[in-house]
């Protein structure tokens, strides 16, 4: 076949790194695959060494080029697309290993009950997320070609796999491929155009684009492809887009609103015992009240005071001598607090406790947003009936109830608000109420991250926030129980924000929205049309590849 001729000629032709690469089989192949993948977690948050995604992509196009390999069967053959598959799922493991392996400190907060359960978070979860890759590998094998067009096909396989990884079983987009272009400022602005799935598609083709330097050319030349061209034209559109609209967007702010935000960093093991329930509001309450240079009186001059998810460890609604000593710190201020709510069933059975945001002023609850996206076997246990009699359980104490819907927030004196409780921010397109009257115009994000103790969790939490603002032109105001902490501007640029791991306010203004962006009024279509787009140039490949 002619597609099989060309790639043995571009091996043949190319250097012993890559001849290794494509050709290796066997452990060699599954440790080039995994190691590709760790490395591409450099590009993530707290490190951001953007260059590190090359390795993963790269080395992508190299293994499905591998699976190729003396294979003289039609396209549809089972063997090179599970060879490919094979690539791409020890590709994804080394990726979400060394890109999740923080989630085993959750499992050391309560070690009697879970550290059994170590292992399973650092390399259960990521043997399951690999699967996504993997079928993309698999796809992107059904399209493939020799040429420019197979970085097309990788784009399309894998991009859509990272979509499905976002949506199927509630979802779990984290440190999706496209979070290796946020961490530089005007690359994410991009972002307010595709969206995060957007970006996914656009930075597999950017990072995977060098593998097409070492294509064949007449004579065993080596020359700069159409492809490669074509990606870094994209990039430095990228960057000159995201230049010009942070240029020519100062930060705005509201009058009328002085805000504190108040960062505890109150150790997640005493976190939920409701025996220490006074002493922790007293901590919040002397931390809350105390004198900045930015405000000298302290809460006199708090218009809104913001606490971070799960304050309490009981429901504050029943302790009316805790919303009383919060009227009085307040003074006539709005306390937005992350709290658990109870409320009674129809039919008088059980109460039903929501993991919740409160708007307190004075000493009644006036507003409430109830969490609807729940942190699988942190909040609610998956496949229940058959785990729990195995002695498994969720970290959270307690039943959780899943909120009814997305709906805004109304907090005396503060424009309308999308609450985002924990990792509820991590969802693209998630965030607002898609068709609804009244657009949003501030995102609030509470959280507690103090499971994850000073790892690289909280920083890619904070990433992936950030991002949120980015995409809907919304200011964000992140309060989080051990950090990361920020004020961050409608175009993703962080104001003002709180290390991880300590104790501290933040005393400041909040900025004002943008103008809805692209992705906030037509966001379902953008990945689609890049899906497509991609797809359509791996299916022309084919066809001029076609005896």
């Amino acid at each position: 076949m002619a597609q099989i001729a060309e790639i043995a000629s571009v091996r043949a032709s190319a250097p012993t790194l890559l001849q290794r690469i494509v050709l290796a089989r066997g452990w060699t192949r599954r440790a080039i695959a995994f190691c590709a993948g760790a490395a591409g977690a450099l590009a993530l948050a707290p490190f951001d060494f953007i260059p590190a995604m090359f390795a993963p992509l790269t080395v992508a196009v190299w293994l499905i080029d591998g699976a190729a390999d003396g294979d003289d069967s039609p396209r549809f053959a089972l063997a090179p697309i599970l060879s490919a598959a094979g690539a791409g799922w020890w590709l994804g493991f080394g990726y979400f290993v060394a890109g999740l392996w923080w989630m085993g400190a959750a499992m050391l907060v309560e070690a009697d009950q879970f550290a059994w359960a170590l292992p399973l978070a650092v390399f259960g979860l990521p043997a399951v997320l690999a699967f996504f890759p993997a079928a993309g590998f698999a796809v992107a094998r059904l399209l493939w070609s020799p040429g420019g067009a197979r970085v097309f096909a990788l784009a399309a396989g894998l991009g859509a796999a990272e979509w499905l990884r976002g949506h199927l079983f509630t979802g779990f987009p984290w440190n999706d491929f496209g979070m290796a272009l946020t961490s530089a400022g005007p690359l994410a602005q991009t972002a307010s155009l595709v969206g995060l799935h957007g970006l996914d598609i656009i930075a597999i083709v950017i990072f995977a684009a060098p593998a097409t330097l070492i294509d064949r050319a007449p004579r065993g030349a080596r020359r700069i492809g159409g492809t490669m061209l074509a990606a870094a034209a994209l990039a430095m559109l990228m960057f000159a887009y995201g230049v010009f609209r942070l240029g020519a967007n100062e930060t705005q702010y509201v009058d009328g609103v002085a805000l504190r935000l108040m960062q505890p960093n109150l150790p997640q093991d005493a976190k939920f015992r409701p025996e220490n329930g006074a002493k922790i509001l007293h901590h919040y309450l002397d931390l809350s009240e105390r004198a900045t240079n930015a405000r000298p009186s302290g809460l006199a001059e708090v218009t809104h005071l913001i606490w971070p998810e799960s304050a309490f460890p009981y429901v504050i609604s029943r302790h009316p001598e805790a919303l009383a000593a919060i009227a009085r710190a307040l003074k006539g201020g709005v306390l937005l607090t992350g709290a658990a709510r109870a409320e009674r069933d129809d039919d008088g059975g059980r109460s039903r406790i929501f993991n919740s945001i409160e708007a307190l002023k004075g000493e009644s609850i006036v507003a409430f947003y109830d969490k609807v996206h729940l942190v699988p076997f942190g909040e609610y246990l998956p496949l229940e009936d058959a785990l729990r009699p195995l002695g498994v359980n969720h970290l959270v104490p307690g039943i959780w109830d899943r909120g009814a819907g997305p709906r805004l927030l109304a907090a005396p004196g503060l424009p309308p608000i999308a609450p985002l409780i924990c990792y509820e921010a991590i969802f693209s397109g998630e965030t607002i109420q898609r068709g609804a009257a009244d657009r949003p115009l501030l995102l609030l994000n509470v959280t507690n991250d103090g499971w994850f103790g000073r790892t690289t969790g909280p920083y890619q939490h904070l990433a992936q926030a950030r991002l949120r603002a980015i995409e809907e032109g919304l200011p964000m105001i992140r309060v989080a129980n051990t950090g990361v902490s920020a004020i961050i501007d409608a175009y993703g640029r962080i104001l003002q924000s709180l290390p991880l791991g300590e104790e501290g306010l933040i005393d400041g203004r909040l900025p004002r929205e943008a103008a809805p962006t692209v992705f906030a009024t037509y966001g379902a279509l953008a990945f689609p049309a890049l899906l497509a787009f991609a797809t359509a140039m791996a299916l022309l490949g084919v066809a001029r590849r076609a005896p």
